[in-house]
This record gives structure tokens, sequence and C-alpha cells, in this order.
């Protein structure tokens, strides 16, 4: 089954809330490159690293499975890493997490 995201960002409840940094590479401390994976080996293998930096570091993750963006938010809601945001651009996702502390 292929999860994907509505078009429009005013119709996409998966967004991040409105005034939210994006998703981006340039400013993060550590930037995983999943693109190709489908989930969930996206997610599990943002955790590996995640666990390993850190306190306050941040992490890039690009990806191109489209349920990365609901798995992303749902990980973040259930852990205590915080989804600062994301953005797609061709197919490519890109997701900033930062750990706690």
């Amino acid at each position: 089954m292929t999860r994907s995201p509505p078009a429009s960002p005013e119709a996409r409840p998966d967004a991040p809330p409105e005034g939210a940094p994006e998703g981006g590479v340039e400013d993060a401390d550590e930037v995983l490159d999943v693109r190709g994976l489908m989930c969930p080996l996206p997610v599990l293998k943002a955790r590996k690293v995640l666990k390993r930096l850190a306190p306050g570091a941040t992490l890039a993750v690009l990806a191109t499975d489209p349920a990365a963006v609901i798995d992303f938010r749902h990980f973040c809601e259930t852990t205590p890493f915080a989804l600062l945001g994301w953005r797609e651009e061709a197919g490519t996702y890109a997701f900033r997490i930062r750990v706690p502390g």
C-alpha cells in the first residue's frame, strides 16, 4: 500500500504548523540520505543516528518515500525528538529533527 500526502499545503493535515521552520540540510549537524528506501527503513536509520548525536543537535534526513511524511511526524510525536520541519521538492522530502536537550 502506498500512502502519499495531499498535494496542496493548505489541505495537508500532516504539514508543519504555520510559521514552523521548513526542513533543510543547510544548518543541520548531520545529514542522512535514505532516498530510495521504503517504510520503515528511513525512520529506523534516522533513529540510529539520532541516538548517537549530542543533545540539541539536528539531523537532516533526505527521503523519497511519500509515507516518510507521516512516519517521521508520528515518530517525533511518540519520542522525545522534535520535528522542526519538512519540505518536499522534486520528489525528495527533507526533514529536520532535533535531539532533546
